[in-house]
């Protein structure tokens, strides 16, 4: 029991677990001391980001990485920046199925007619939505990549709980950057 205890514990934490980040590059001659100012360039969405919400979650991811972009001794500028910030978001909504199976589903309590016929099949158990966020810092006037940085995760349902999963997600891909 104790075994299965720590087990479910493990799971939980490994399910609970925020944003990953997957890949981050800098290229060989950024030395990001040379920049001071920074715009956000474009956003570019795939799958199903529209929503309704929208146009006030990028707003909302835009501020977050704004205050990263600050810390690190930027400013956000409207005309000539330095650096340009690109955004892509990709989300996919995932279907969770299940597999029925004879001993767990199989088992006929009432058979009724003689003409029945048990297989098995898909079953639906959820839904949930994975995402990724891709950051590109560009140099404005060479257009060439300084860094990129690109980061994965399921994607909470509640809308109270997306602003604190932004934040983390937005703290973990700046915590790769290479100004500190």
């Amino acid at each position: 029991m104790k075994y299965l205890f720590i087990a479910l514990l493990g799971l939980l934490f490994v399910s609970c677990s925020g944003p990953r980040v997957l890949d981050v590059a800098t290229a060989p001659d950024a030395n990001f001391s040379n920049y001071k100012t920074f715009a956000f360039y474009e956003v570019t969405a795939y799958g199903d980001t529209i929503s309704d919400r929208f146009n006030e979650r990028i707003a909302y991811l835009k501020k977050e990485i704004a205050q990263e972009m600050e810390q690190r001794r930027f400013t956000q500028v409207d005309k000539n920046p330095d650096l340009f910030v690109n955004i892509g978001v990709a989300v996919k909504l995932e279907v969770q199925t299940r597999e029925t199976t004879w001993p767990q589903d199989g088992m006929m309590r009432y058979m009724g007619q003689r003409n029945y016929k048990w297989k098995s099949e898909e079953i639906e158990v959820g839904r949930y939505r994975r995402g990724a966020i891709t950051l590109h810092v560009v140099d404005a006037a060479k257009n060439h990549m300084l860094w990129t940085a690109t980061l994965k995760g399921s994607l909470p349902d509640d809308s109270t709980r997306l602003k604190s999963f932004t934040d983390k997600a937005i703290e973990a891909l700046f915590s790769r950057f290479p100004i500190r």
